[in-house]
């Protein structure tokens, strides 16, 4: 797997690639990496997603580019999504992006209820993936969003919704603990079922807007002190362009299998490559608690 060039990827073309949460950020620019490569890109937005089609569509001229709205911190949004998202399939890659990066102090909840980093980042990407199911091509791959977060903080399965304690770091620490255990999870089912798909894990290091490629309407839409704190990080991150590299060669790298885990090379920064989980999460005991919870949490029964 030596010698990956993000900049020059393997022909996409004929793949239809769904990339949640890719308005901004690194799901934007995953998009706009795949639809030069020649996929057919939908993106979900919770919004108006009017601009980052414009400039999909400037980046990669007669690109089939369209989107679908849906707010993964809403299980109805994603229950009248899913079929919307089916209808284009069968889908070759679905790549859960979105998700919640910060918040407030006190413990907020989804209109479901949820812990809402728990809710948006990890149960709202589980239940989309298993409403998908059906219309996942057969060799198709899944995309989950990692963190380094899950290196700062160990997972509490016994507090999923933070009721017992509560800070905003260490419930975002869990939602992608969770996430990191929902894709390694995921891969243990399909292979033990014999399936040609396949379950793989991405994290984009420390990306900021502010270094990235400029895209009106899409990279310049923080506050004077985003960007002011921005400034202040640059040495020591990059561009959420180069932030989408992991999950796009998660996506397209023809040697890649299920449960492998890309990352930028120095961690926070670099060229994506090979890496490895923190013990915790990728533990089979943590991912089987992880699905039963999450199917209880949801509503939403998940049979690979």
């Amino acid at each position: 797997m030596s010698g990956w060039n993000p900049t020059a990827l393997p022909s996409q073309a004929g793949r239809t690639i769904v990339v949640t949460g890719a308005g901004r950020g690194v799901g934007y620019f995953t998009a706009e990496q795949l639809a030069v490569a020649g996929a057919r890109v939908i993106i979900t937005t919770r919004g108006d997603a009017t601009r980052a089609l414009e400039s999909l569509r400037r980046a990669a001229p007669g690109a089939d580019v369209s989107a679908v709205t849906l707010d993964v911190a809403s299980l109805a949004s994603i229950r009248a999504a899913a079929p919307e998202l089916a209808a284009l399939g069968p889908i070759d890659v679905l790549i859960n992006n979105a998700g919640k990066t910060s918040g407030s102090k006190r413990r907020e909840a989804t209109v479901d209820g949820l812990e809402i980093m728990v809710g948006t980042n990890a149960l709202g990407p589980f239940a989309l993936t298993a409403l998908l199911w059906p219309a996942l091509a057969d060799d198709a791959r899944i995309i989950s969003l990692g963190s380094m977060a899950t290196r700062l903080a160990k997972a509490d399965l016994t507090d999923l919704q933070g009721e017992r304690s509560y800070s905003t770091s260490r419930a975002y620490a869990l939602s992608k603990h969770l996430m990191h255990a929902f894709a390694f999870e995921l891969d243990r089912r399909l292979r033990a079922s014999g399936s040609r798909r396949m379950s793989l894990l991405a994290h984009p290091g420390f990306a900021l807007d502010g270094s990235a490629s400029r895209r009106p309407g899409v990279t310049d839409l923080a506050s004077p002190a985003q960007r002011f704190g921005e400034r202040l990080l640059r040495p020591m991150a990059h561009g959420k362009d180069r932030g989408a590299w992991p999950v796009v060669r998660a996506a397209t790298d023809p040697d890649a299998t299920g449960g492998q885990f890309f990352g930028p090379r120095r961690n926070v920064t670099g060229p994506p490559v090979l890496t490895t989980p923190v013990a915790q999460s990728a533990g089979a005991a943590f991912g089987a608690e992880f699905w039963r919870l999450a199917e209880e949490a949801t509503g939403v029964t998940f049979t690979v």
